[in-house]
């Protein structure tokens, strides 16, 4: 059985991830133009709730944690696209981790 050891940097990466997730969608509501922001927002609360789901699924040694990882993958991909097109601070650092994440569950799912 894959535990939490055989999936440490994933793990890892998710729950960076997910904190950083969590960091933006919280800044993007105290910028001065909050509506240009709803959709950075809602991504970054979605990747939050899968990079939980994943690393929680991989940390319990479940058979399904490669699938999550697929998923967390593709949401950290629109999550960073949306991140990466906006100029603050937080929205650059999220961008980042979902990349680092996306490639951290692409690798765990192979």
């Amino acid at each position: 059985m894959n535990d939490y050891h055989t999936h440490k940097s994933c793990i890892e990466a998710c729950l960076n991830c997910a904190a950083i997730c969590n960091h933006c969608a919280s800044s993007c509501t105290q910028e001065e133009h909050i509506h240009m922001m709803a959709k950075c927002i809602q991504l970054d609360m979605e990747c939050a709730a899968v990079c939980y789901s994943a690393a929680q699924l991989m940390s319990l040694g479940s058979s399904q944690a490669a699938k999550i990882c697929l998923i967390c993958a593709d949401i950290c991909d629109a999550c960073g696209a949306e991140c990466g097109q906006h100029e603050h601070k937080h929205c650059r650092e999220c961008a980042e981790a979902c990349k680092r994440c996306a490639a951290e569950c692409r690798k765990m799912a192979a």
